[in-house]
Formats: C-alpha cells, sequence, structure tokens
C-alpha cells in the first residue's frame, strides 16, 4: 500500500517536511488507504473522527455549519488537528466524486510519538510557526 508517491506527498505537507527519511517511511507504512462513494461524510462536524486524510484522487467538499467553506482535491489533506489532539471535528468533509484518502488515525500517530520523540519535536516547530502567523495576521487586522 505504502508507496514512494505517497510518501512524497506527505512530506510536501508542512507538518510532514521536517521529518527525516526514516521517519516519512514509518509514517508511511502505517497509513491506511480509504476509498469513499460520493455523497458519503469522510467526516462529520462535532464527531470524534480521530485521524488525517490526505486525498490522492477524487473531490471533497468542506462545509460548516451547513455553509460551503472549500473545495479539495489531489493533493490536499485534512485532519492533522484532531490527529494530533484527538478533539471533534470543525468541519464536515463530503466525497463530491469517488475519492481515496491515505489515512493516519489518532493512535498510530500517538505510537509514532511514543516510539520517536523526533516527531513531537517536528510537530512543535511546525505548529509554533502556525501560530505565530496566526498572531502576525490578527495583529495585522487589528492595526
Amino acid at each position: 500500500m505504502a508507496t514512494p508517491d505517497i510518501a512524497q506527498m506527505l512530506s510536501r505537507i508542512d507538518l510532514f517536511a521536517g521529518l527525516s527519511g526514516r521517519q516519512l517511511k514509518q509514517l508511511t507504512a502505517r497509513a491506511k488507504e480509504v476509498h469513499h462513494e460520493p455523497g458519503q461524510s469522510v467526516t462529520s462536524e462535532g464527531n470524534v473522527a480521530l485521524g488525517f486524510h490526505l486525498i490522492v484522487e477524487g473531490e471533497a467538499l468542506v462545509t460548516q455549519g451547513g455553509v460551503e467553506r472549500r473545495r479539495l482535491g489531489p493533493g490536499d489533506h485534512f485532519g492533522e488537528i484532531s490527529m494530533i489532539d484527538g478533539q471533534r471535528r470543525s468541519a464536515t468533509v463530503t466525497a463530491e466524486t469517488p475519492l481515496r484518502t491515505i489515512t493516519v488515525s489518532h493512535a498510530t500517530f500517538g505510537e509514532l510519538l511514543d516510539q520517536d520523540p523526533g516527531f513531537a519535536r517536528t510537530l512543535l516547530t511546525v505548529l509554533c510557526a502556525r501560530l505565530r502567523e496566526a498572531e502576525r495576521r490578527e495583529a495585522a487586522a487589528s492595526a
């Protein structure tokens, strides 16, 4: 299941870009391929659906409170926050076409963090960068 193309796709995601080749290989080996039919909810807002999804094929629609927020396609991803913190989903993602995703569950990711603290160090760096960017945008908006 885990192909070099999937590893390459994962390495392009900021959250995983700093992983070593060995760490990326571990992540890819534990990922699962999931197929979703058109109209099927991949995740539902407010539900606990613990996992990260990378779209390999197809298109999906993201809604919050029933309002369309964006459309996703190959190379796009969602669920990284839930994969890390195990909390409820902030949006619903519905397959618009036949959809194939690569999924990493919260439990699987937790095992990787326990086995290799370098995973956590990499994540912290990325999450800090995201927080700084959000703070910068908030300061610019209120200026």
